[in-house]
């Protein structure tokens, strides 16, 4: 085992910016207040099981239809991209579909463990040789992602609307940064 926690640090702040829960906090409460209490621990658990399972068969998934690691990290850049455009000045590239019920689905699956998330664990895997790292720093985004959906209201409480918009903003500067990296690394620029 090769822990290193500046790796696991700088690894956790990435899939904090990515996953962007605290910034999905305004789709959460609209979803809670239309269908009641949020499945927090089983959304967490399932976001967690695809995010591990992806990270060791995603690219084995990709080479089976034949796009490698580097094209897949590049079209991750381009959903980051605009996930980070969407973050920033506040425009929406696709339209969200609530569900009717607080499941798995709308929360653990596009919102934690969406496409950005996904792709930016295959491409730190790529980046990064120590898989261990990349595992601690998915359970500590975990446990982060757990503390909010339990705690919605009380977060709304604490940050406000402003505040929820500025932390938005400065985790859609952050995601933009990380595009244009991947963009970058995997393109050869």
């Amino acid at each position: 085992m090769n822990f290193n926690f500046k790796e696991i640090a700088t690894l956790s702040m990435i899939l904090f910016a990515v996953i962007d829960v605290v910034g999905s906090l305004p789709i959460l409460l609209d979803l809670q207040s239309k269908v009641g209490k949020i499945q927090s621990e089983k959304a967490t658990i399932v976001s967690g099981v695809i995010m591990i399972v992806f990270m060791f068969v995603g690219e084995q998934i990709l080479n089976l239809i034949g796009i490698d690691v580097s094209s897949f990290a590049i079209a991750g850049s381009f959903i980051i991209f605009f996930l980070a455009l969407e973050m920033i000045l506040g425009i929406k590239f696709y339209k969200e579909e609530t569900a009717a019920t607080a499941s798995v689905v709308p929360i653990a699956f596009p919102l934690i463990a969406g496409t950005g998330t996904l792709t930016t664990l295959l491409s730190l895997r790529a980046e990064y040789v120590h898989i261990e790292n990349i595992i601690v720093a998915i359970l500590i985004n975990l446990i982060v992602v757990y503390i909010v959906l339990k705690n919605t209201h009380r977060l709304e409480k604490i940050l406000g609307v402003g505040g929820i918009n500025i932390l938005r903003k400065v985790f859609g500067i952050i995601l933009l940064a990380i595009a244009v990296k991947l963009f970058r690394t995997h393109a050869g620029i």
